[in-house]
């Protein structure tokens, strides 16, 4: 299902852990209309990135799918409000980060990870904090701003 001009419900969905371990990771309603915010961000991110295609890595994980992968619990990625991605025809990960940190586009958290970007948006209501992070290993800790 299309939900923005480039990004389908089922991209934003896809998790290649779920199918391998048959883990049901279909959004629940509310996600939806979460994930349709984040698809708007995104467009306007592929915009910024000189209308590149953009690759995603990973949008909603259902706590089964979260928890499989070593997310945290409190990850926006289980409430379809947060997208990993890179847009290799732009340029590195870190490349795209650091546009982005610069644009005036509204986010909670970016964070440039170790092979992609993330953006993670507040939830309905809060404040967006604009918080910008490194992670350069699963096994470092997390550094403030953008560190290509």
């Amino acid at each position: 299902m299309q939900i923005s001009d480039h990004f389908t419900l089922e991209e934003l969905s896809f998790s290649e852990v779920a199918v391998r371990r048959g883990i049901d990771n279909t959004p629940p309603t509310v996600v939806i209309v979460n994930l349709s915010l984040v698809a708007v961000v995104m467009e306007r991110i592929r915009t910024l990135l000189g209308d590149r295609p953009i690759v995603v890595h990973s949008g909603y994980r259902s706590p089964q799918v979260n928890k499989a992968v070593g997310g945290v619990a409190t990850s926006a990625h289980c409430r379809g409000l947060a997208c990993d991605f890179v847009c290799p025809a732009f340029g590195s990960p870190a490349e795209a980060a650091l546009v982005i940190l610069k644009s005036d586009i509204d986010y909670d958290q970016l964070i440039l990870e170790y092979g992609w970007v993330h953006i993670g948006l507040a939830q309905e209501g809060a404040l967006s904090r604009r918080e910008a992070l490194t992670k350069r290993s699963p096994f470092t800790p997390y550094e403030t701003g953008i560190k290509g």
